[in-house]
C-alpha cells in the first residue's frame, strides 16, 4: 500500500474510534480523514495555551493530552505563583478544541502533551465547516455529536472545580 494510503487508513481508523464522529457513515468518515494533519509531539510539549486564538479540532489518534486551566481562576489567592490545573487527562480516540469550531473565540484552556509521545490529527475550522455546509448531513451528526461531548466535559469540568473549591483541607 501506499504512504499516503496508508496515512488515510490510520486517519479513518483514529476517527473511527471517536465520539464526534459516531454515526458518519464511510464516505463522510473518508471526506473528514482528507482534511486531517498529523502533528507528533513529546511529553510536557503544548498544542496551545489558554486565552490563544485557535481555529483547529484535534483528535488524538494515539498517546495522551493533560486539558489544563489557570489554577488562580479556582483557588484563593497565596502570593505564590499558582500551578496549572488538569482538568482531564484525554487519550486515543478522544477530542479537544472543539468550542473553537463552534465560535472562534479563544482557547478556554491549555493543552500539552502528557504521554512519552502523542500522535494528534489535526482539523482546520474552515475546512471543516466548508465540508458540513456542502454535506448537511454530515453537518447536522458532526454539530450534534459535538454538542453531546462538549455537555458531556463540562459537566467533568464542573466537577473538577467543585471538589477543588469545596473538598479542600481548611487551615485553622
Amino acid at each position: 500500500m501506499a504512504p499516503q494510503a496508508d496515512k488515510s487508513k490510520e486517519h479513518l481508523n483514529a476517527l473511527r474510534q471517536t465520539d464526534i464522529f459516531y454515526d458518519l457513515t464511510g464516505p463522510q468518515l473518508e471526506a473528514v480523514a482528507a482534511l486531517c494533519s498529523v502533528v507528533t509531539l513529546k511529553k510536557g510539549e503544548i498544542v496551545f495555551e489558554e486565552n490563544s486564538s485557535g481555529d483547529e479540532l484535534y483528535v488524538i489518534a494515539d498517546g495522551a493530552v493533560d486539558i489544563m486551566l489557570n489554577s488562580s481562576l479556582v483557588q484563593p489567592a497565596t502570593g505564590q505563583p499558582s500551578q496549572p490545573l488538569t482538568v482531564a487527562t484525554l487519550r486515543r480516540g478522544q477530542t479537544f478544541g472543539e468550542v473553537a469550531l463552534v465560535d472562534k473565540g479563544l482557547r478556554t484552556a491549555s493543552a500539552h502533551c502528557a504521554s512519552k509521545r502523542a500522535h494528534l490529527l489535526v482539523i482546520p475550522r474552515d475546512r471543516l465547516i466548508e465540508l458540513c455546509d456542502g454535506q448537511p448531513d454530515l453537518g447536522y451528526r458532526l454539530m450534534r455529536n459535538i454538542a453531546a461531548d462538549l455537555a458531556f466535559k463540562i459537566r467533568g469540568t464542573d466537577l473538577t472545580i467543585r471538589e477543588q473549591l469545596f473538598w479542600q483541607p481548611r487551615s485553622r
